[in-house]
């Protein structure tokens, strides 16, 4: 279907129900959920979601994820109030990634760094590029 979606113009109204239906999911049902903070567009993190952590984020408007270490819903910022809030979620063309804009409260990395992407890769090896703490306020 998302092949049929490509070429319809902007303003196409679109069933949620029929997307989600459409989704290009692993075989566990899971879908990958970049998170990007709203206004600055910095990469915060990459998560999965399922079709139920997605109708929950957009019904409450607080990020949900499917954690698969865990096999539960992690609603992000429920044991560490470093929540995301939804801004908007966007599907790519192909329906196998999501997009999360969000309002990122603290952290968003479980190292308490601001995101998760603080492994520099180089020729020359890697650099880990911020210090553990480093997403916590100044005291």
């Amino acid at each position: 279907m998302f092949k049929q979606w490509e070429q319809a113009p902007r303003g196409t109204q679109l069933s949620l129900d029929e997307v989600l239906s459409e989704l290009k999911t692993n075989e566990d049902g899971l879908i990958p959920a970049i998170a990007q903070q709203h206004d600055t567009g910095e990469v915060l993190m990459m998560a999965w979601m399922n079709r139920a952590s997605i109708e929950e984020t957009l019904a409450e408007g607080q990020v949900c994820y499917w954690s698969r270490s865990r096999q539960t819903y992690w609603r992000k910022g429920e044991s560490s109030g470093h929540r995301q809030r939804l801004i908007s979620m966007k599907l790519d063309c192909d329906g196998d990634t999501l997009l999360l804009q969000v309002d990122q409260q603290g952290p968003a990395c479980h190292t308490n760094r601001r995101d998760c992407f603080f492994y520099e890769l180089t020729p020359e090896g890697v650099t880990l590029t911020t210090d553990p703490n480093s997403g916590l306020p100044s005291v």
